[in-house]
């Protein structure tokens, strides 16, 4: 018990380490897992996106075309070609995640 009285800092560390916000591991999870299954229909079943593990062969291959985040979301906005608009199925939320996360995963965005 001396031993926390004369150096607290490694039970200030501890307690830091417990009670420390939680981040996710994985930033990108939230934006594909609505480009897998949380947008219908699925992103995923009309484009490929090798992040996502997505082979669609409808859409353009995101990893080919490299979209930025405004094109992407005006694209899920409106509808482009034989894609729907998403407007009314997510939120401006979900497609901003999900716009950020095609860009990202894609390489046009870091």
């Amino acid at each position: 018990m001396r031993l926390w009285k004369r150096n607290p800092l490694p039970l200030v560390l501890l307690a830091a380490a417990f009670t420390a916000p939680v981040a996710y591991a994985d930033p990108l999870a939230p934006g594909r897992a609505l480009f897998k299954q949380s947008a219908v229909p699925a992103c995923a079943l009309c484009h490929a996106l090798k992040d996502a593990g997505a082979e669609g062969a409808i859409g353009p291959s995101l990893d080919e075309l490299k979209p930025d985040a405004a094109r992407v979301a005006k694209a899920l906005r409106n509808g482009i070609g034989q894609m729907p608009a998403y407007r009314d199925k997510l939120t401006e939320q979900q497609i901003e995640t999900l716009s950020r996360y095609v860009a990202r995963a894609s390489g046009a965005q870091r």
